[in-house]
Formats: structure tokens, sequence, C-alpha cells
């Protein structure tokens, strides 16, 4: 996969200025080195792409973070309840995060990525 394919595939990461081509890069090479093709197959774009739009997720947020301020690469869980005044609300975050898997449930692209990586890493394979 490249960077014209990842952002076909993944038009929400199509904007450059936001993305730029190095940034897509650096993550679509991190992102090969955990797919496995002789698992993955045909799907093993999919799986660069996830890779890739969960890292890029992350760290648009840390850019974010800091053009406010803040200190870019906080840990940040998923949220579960939140007030304000009188009005509250809470989420079951379970129904959407898998158990031990850390770093993935930071986003829904790594979450599918776990999802579909434990789906290619099941049972055997012959070649």
């Amino acid at each position: 996969m490249n960077i014209a394919q990842f952002r076909q595939s993944f038009p929400e990461f199509a904007d450059d200025a936001t993305y730029p081509d190095p940034v897509v890069q650096i993550w679509l090479t991190v992102a090969v080195s955990l797919v496995n093709p002789l698992r993955w197959v045909e799907l093993t774009d999919i799986g660069v792409g996830l890779v890739t739009a969960h890292h890029l997720a992350l760290s648009i947020r840390d850019h974010k973070t800091a053009a406010v301020g803040g200190v870019p690469g906080q840990v940040a869980a998923p949220q579960t309840s939140k007030s304000v005044d009188k009005v509250s609300a809470s989420y079951d975050t379970s129904a959407v995060t898998i158990d031990g898997a850390g770093f993935w449930n930071s986003t829904m692209y790594g979450i599918r990525y776990l999802t579909m990586a434990r789906m290619m890493g099941a049972g055997g394979l012959q070649v």
C-alpha cells in the first residue's frame, strides 16, 4: 500500500496539510512490519491501512493538544462518564473495547485492526 492508496481507502486522511505525506509514510512503514501478508493474504492492505490510520489518529490528537499548549503524548482512556451542572452521561466502553488490547483501544481503527489480527492468527496455516 502506498500513500495514494491509503488516502483513497481512508478518505478521512485525504487532507495532506493535516496529514503530510512524510508522516503517513512513517506509519505505513511501521504498519508493514505489523501485518504478516502470509496470514492476511488479500486483506493485507486493509490491515496496513488500519494500523496507519490508528497511528495517524493518535498523532493528530497529540498535534491538536500541543497546539493549545497541552502536553502531547499523554495517555487518554475512553471516557466513561461526564457531568455538567445537573446533566450527566455515561457510556459502556466495554461494548466497544477489547479486553487486554491496551493501546489498540485508543481508536476505532486500532480496535478494528486488533479484531481482524486475532482472526488472522486463529487456526492453522498451510503454505
